[in-house]
């Protein structure tokens, strides 16, 4: 495969801007296998902006993109590689794919990131507005998604609304939550509490009914986070 000269680009960037002092705390905090270049997220941010937006570092398609994002987050030596993947997702000069055809990407970014800090900036900012613009065609995929034997992705699912407001789909919502209302892991009881607790900004007596009705079967980590700015 041949680098794409925006991932050539970026690479070079974050080992040129590393701290290892910090590298290793935030390698210990997110108890990462991989290790870290010590960049804050402020200073990736800044250090990401003029790579990404530069002219002459454009993906020209759509096939292009993909690979590029593929090459930084598979071929990542670093995290931050991985979040400069994320971050290349998500860029306005990109906004035309993000579409249903590109969420086996975002199915392989959460299965193979496996941790917070990569599957919920894909599960809210890549995977929900694509079902939010693509209702018809992406709720079963979220519905099939809260079902999956892969732990992340059933968070995805979970979360995928948390931006929606008023436009949740609050069949699919319940629908989600119900389909693992029984697993034990903390992350799926913390996601289906923070699902809940997120909407009762807007409906706060729809989430007090579901909290109710779903009674014991809802963890207590699930029913605190719901309830916890009620």
């Amino acid at each position: 495969m041949t680098t794409a000269p925006v991932v050539a680009a970026v690479r070079s960037e974050l080992a040129r801007a590393g701290d290892p002092d910090r590298a290793a705390a935030q390698q210990a905090y997110m108890k990462s296998a991989m290790p870290y270049r010590g960049i804050t997220a402020p200073e990736l941010k800044a250090l990401l902006r003029p790579l990404l937006a530069d002219p002459a570092l454009q993906l020209p398609d759509r096939r292009d993109w993909e690979a590029a994002v593929r090459e930084l987050w598979d071929g990542a030596t670093h995290r931050e590689e991985r979040y400069a993947a994320t971050a290349l997702t998500g860029h306005r000069a990109y906004r035309r794919w993000q579409d249903p055809d590109t969420l086996e990407l975002y199915r392989h970014l959460v299965t193979t990131g496996a941790w917070w800090d990569h599957v919920d900036e894909v599960a809210s900012q890549r995977v929900g507005p694509i079902l939010l613009s693509h209702r018809e065609e992406v709720t079963p995929v979220v519905l099939d998604w809260s079902q999956d034997d892969d732990l992340w992705l059933r968070r995805t699912a979970v979360i995928s609304q948390l931006t929606f407001r008023e436009k949740t789909d609050l069949g699919l919502l319940r629908a989600v939550i119900e389909a693992n209302l029984d697993d034990t892991s903390f992350w799926l009881r913390k996601a289906i509490g923070w699902a809940l607790r997120q909407h009762a900004r807007t409906d706060p007596d729809w989430v007090r009914t579901v909290v109710d009705e779903y009674g014991a079967r809802l963890s207590g980590l699930s029913r605190r986070e719901a309830l916890k700015h009620l």
